[in-house]
């Protein structure tokens, strides 16, 4: 079991940093704090192993704060299609499916 704070960065939406408790945030480089902004706190935490988080694996959470002094979670990347995506998909299918025709020397 980890006693963590969480912090929610000010600068950059749904960006949160991960900290234990007794180290508030000592560990976490200046680089880092400079693109974060202000860390204003979200939550305090028991975290074990097992315990569910939203976007981040428990398990990797707990190592990176025991290995690095701190885990970074950044905002889940949104997919953005690009126009004509869906028709170029298709397209691409039915080359494949008619690739799938050709004989093959052997």
């Amino acid at each position: 079991m980890l006693l963590c704070q969480i912090y929610r960065s000010t600068k950059k939406s749904e960006t949160y940093l991960y900290t234990r408790f007794e180290d508030k945030l000592e560990k976490v480089p200046d680089d880092l704090m400079k693109s974060f902004g202000r860390a204003e706190v979200a939550m305090t935490l028991r975290l074990t192993k097992k315990r569910t988080l939203a976007r981040a694996d428990a398990a990797k959470v707990i190592q990176e704060i025991e290995e690095k002094g701190f885990y970074l979670q950044l905002p889940p990347v949104s997919f953005v299609q690009m126009p004509g995506q869906e028709q170029l998909d298709e397209q691409m299918a039915e080359i494949d499916a008619l690739n799938e025709k050709i004989p093959r020397g052997g």
